[in-house]
């Protein structure tokens, strides 16, 4: 056939009688009336039953009238279509391309256009520039698996979507392959290495396959992952594809949650090929879309798996279910917290068969500056979703106990958030309080935070207590490190303290390595506390000479005195003391340690 050019314009009712008019044959009487979708054509019947079964065998039906009247139900591509299935029965010249292919396949198949009626026939015509032009061009497959959305499931019946669908697969991966090749080179040293290159760079089909409808679109992407092609082209063509489908067009909610579940579900395996922001942006949506269980499941998992690289707005997930409920959606950032401890969890336990002996090196180990950076975040999470006066203790003791104990070296960030959610809620029971303070632990704060816990009323008693026990034994450690003649088993104890807590819950690689920073240490702090004696001996020795001289034992009494107020913290003598500061200096040091974190 030859392919001459024919502009098309929709077939209308009103329009159909003259454009059909511009093409049959004028000087002879029309003996058959067509009527497509409510379009009606006067054509011929010779021209017709010479090229199709169909129109051969109703027409034998109507043998008896004149002028027989076919009415033509589901015709595929409607009018239009029909309109150049008549065409080619007259004999009219028009162009045969990507955009009016798989039209042309499947109005041949319902009106039996084969060449069993007819040689070179529309359907042999059709099926032969599929095959031989289309599934050549990835961009003119494209086009034809669109305009296929519309004359389903035929067009997959003549296996139009399947060959189409496996020529983009297969031109992708082919591409990519070239494309690697292409970027061998070989090194100053002779090596022969692939040269640093943008990973989805001359993928144009990531923006083409934008255009088509979810189904097809799904199975598209099936198709490469099977081929084997890039995951970094992948993800990108997901991102491209939700940005035009939730973001760029109005869709309704039903199918804005069906394209989310479908993008979720054809997510490459490989970690961080997917960027986070996207994970929490679909997350976002399958929350407020209540996608199903499964889709969400999988994004919590996903974002767990590198939840250290996230930010505090990243999981400030709002809550659109209830309005009632919490202004952030808690639950899903502890389920969130969940995989990534048990991923952590997971990471430990493979390392039990690694030789802790394999590296000597003291720096803590990817997996605990992973669980260093989520206590920040976590510890911050807390403090900004503790005044929501909705928010329950429970909730709120189950997002801060999720993370194992040594995952915070530091706890003035656990403090703050519990200071904040004591502030917002102050009908808390004693009971309540001391449930939700037994997550800090006390001798990990800093000597700022301290302070302000010991005098802060809105603690319970047994966490001032502990705080100010802390603080004694953190002070008679810096004065027996300054008068090291004096007992030193005080200062070894509280050491023993901190080590244990710390080790007890590590991974034995880390607690290996922990314990030999710890030993350095100690070995370095007897060795300076070794040249201090001698320096404090030879002092000793000239004090006492001087002392003789001046006679002076008042000012060793005096010195007594005041050693003995330092270490008299739970004495009677200062229990009132003890008792006020708090009150009394609370405001004071509130404003200067929580205010201003």
């Amino acid at each position: 056939m030859d392919k001459h050019h024919h502009h098309q314009m929709p077939l209308t009712k009103s329009a159909s009688r003259q454009r059909y008019n511009e093409w049959v044959f004028r000087d002879v009487p029309s003996d058959i009336t067509i009527e497509v979708d409510g379009a009606i054509f006067s054509l011929h019947k010779f021209p017709l039953v010479s090229r199709s079964g169909r129109i051969r065998r109703l027409v034998a039906e109507h043998r008896d009238s004149d002028i027989s009247r076919i009415e033509l139900v589901s015709l595929p591509g409607g009018s239009e279509s029909f309109e150049l299935a008549a065409k080619f029965c007259y004999g009219v010249n028009f162009e045969i391309t990507s955009s009016n292919v798989a039209q042309l396949c499947c109005v041949s198949d319902y009106l039996e256009m084969s060449e069993d009626h007819s040689k070179n026939n529309l359907g042999s015509r059709a099926e032969e520039y599929l095959d031989s032009i289309v599934c050549k061009n990835l961009e003119m497959c494209v086009e034809v698996l669109r305009q296929s959305e519309n004359l389903l499931p035929l067009a997959d019946e003549l296996k139009i979507v399947s060959r189409c669908i496996d020529a983009v697969a297969s031109k992708a991966c082919v591409e990519q392959i070239a494309s690697s090749f292409s970027r061998l080179e070989y090194s100053s040293s002779g090596r022969l290495h692939m040269s640093k290159q943008a990973n989805c760079e001359g993928d144009w089909w990531i923006e083409d396959l934008s255009v088509l409808r979810i189904d097809l679109y799904q199975r598209v992407i099936t198709a490469m992952k099977f081929r084997g092609v890039r995951p970094e082209s992948i993800a990108a063509s997901l991102v491209s594809y939700a940005q035009k489908e939730l973001i760029q067009k109005s869709i309704s909610g039903s199918k804005e949650k069906l394209v989310v579940e479908t993008i979720v579900s054809l997510m490459p395996v490989e970690k961080f090929v997917v960027p986070l922001s996207f994970l929490f942006g679909l997350l976002r949506s399958a929350v407020m879309l209540d996608c199903n269980a499964a889709c969400r499941l999988d994004l919590e998992r996903r974002i767990g798996s590198q939840l250290d690289i996230a930010t505090l707005d990243d999981i400030l997930i709002p809550s659109f279910r209830h309005a009632g409920d919490t202004m952030f959606d808690v639950d899903t950032v502890h389920r969130i917290l969940v995989n990534f401890s048990q991923q952590e969890g997971d990471s430990d336990d493979e390392m039990e068969d690694v030789s802790v002996f394999e590296s000597d090196s003291p720096t803590a180990t990817p997996s605990q500056t992973a669980l260093f950076k989520v206590s920040k975040l976590v510890d911050n999470y807390l403090a900004e979703i503790a005044p929501d006066a909705n928010l329950k203790l429970n909730k709120f003791i189950a997002v801060a106990e999720t993370l194992p104990a040594h995952a915070r070296s530091v706890h003035d960030g656990l403090y703050r958030a519990i200071d904040v959610y004591l502030k917002a809620h102050l009908t808390l029971s004693d009971l309540d309080k001391r449930r939700l303070c037994k997550s800090i632990d006390f001798q990990k704060l800093s000597q700022e935070a301290g302070a302000h816990a010991a005098q802060n009323e809105r603690l319970p008693l047994q966490s001032i207590v502990q705080v100010l026990y802390f603080e004694q034994l953190r002070l008679r450690n810096a004065l027996f490190c300054s008068y090291p003649d004096d007992d030193i088993k005080p200062m070894h104890q509280s050491w023993r303290i901190n080590s244990g807590a710390l080790s007890a819950a590590m991974s034995p690689k880390d607690n290996y390595a922990s314990l030999r920073r710890e030993n350095r240490e100690l070995k370095l702090e007897l060795a300076r506390m070794r040249m201090r004696l001698n320096d404090l001996e030879k002092d000793h020795v000239c004090m006492k000479r001087d002392m003789q001289k001046s006679s002076s034992r008042r000012f060793m009494k005096s010195f007594s005195k005041r050693i003995g107020k330092k270490f008299n913290i739970f004495g009677h003598s200062s229990s009132r003391e003890s008792t006020n500061s708090p009150s009394r200096h609370s405001e004071r040091t509130d404003s200067k340690i929580t205010d201003r974190t």
